[in-house]
């Protein structure tokens, strides 16, 4: 059987660990490998685009990272309860014209108790912003541990 820690039931610790994980693999822009954390059949609701099992979901990101240059996500837990985790978050991307946007949202997940997401519904709205605001600065991947964070950025 395919798992993916933490498992719910989450605990606090256990959820920011959850957050921080699907943090890390979005940032990668590796869409094979952020697929890994979904179930077979995942549902999504992403913007207005319904999303039904992994490779759809796999395309979904390989299509998102396409248009979305220069990527960066910073996710926080906003609350949690027994298989479900709800995240606020924002990235910075621009498009192939070189604007850049901040895009705002929030998520609500829900997992089986393998620790794979079985449902995604997420909210989000892009702002333009001139490159002179942006907030996102760290190399390409991962965010650094001592980057702030959503709070401590005022976002």
């Amino acid at each position: 059987m395919e798992t993916r820690p933490p498992l719910p039931p989450f605990t606090r610790d256990s959820a920011v660990q959850k957050v921080r994980l699907a943090e890390d693999a979005w940032n990668s822009r590796d869409p094979a490998r952020v697929g890994l954390a979904y179930s077979l059949d995942t549902r999504w609701r992403n913007r207005a685009e319904f999303v039904q099992g992994r490779e759809q979901a796999v395309a979904f990101l390989q299509r998102k990272w396409g248009r979305e240059i220069e990527y960066r996500l910073i996710k926080e837990l906003w609350a949690f309860e027994s298989h479900r985790i709800a995240v606020r978050f924002a990235y910075e991307w621009r498009d192939d014209s070189g604007q850049w946007y901040r895009s705002y949202g929030n998520e609500n997940w829900e997992f089986g108790d393998d620790g794979l997401m079985s449902l995604r519904l997420a909210s989000i709205n892009d702002k333009p912003i001139a490159e002179s605001e942006r907030k996102f600065h760290w190399p390409q991947g991962r965010r650094p541990d001592e980057h702030p964070g959503l709070s401590e950025l005022g976002l």
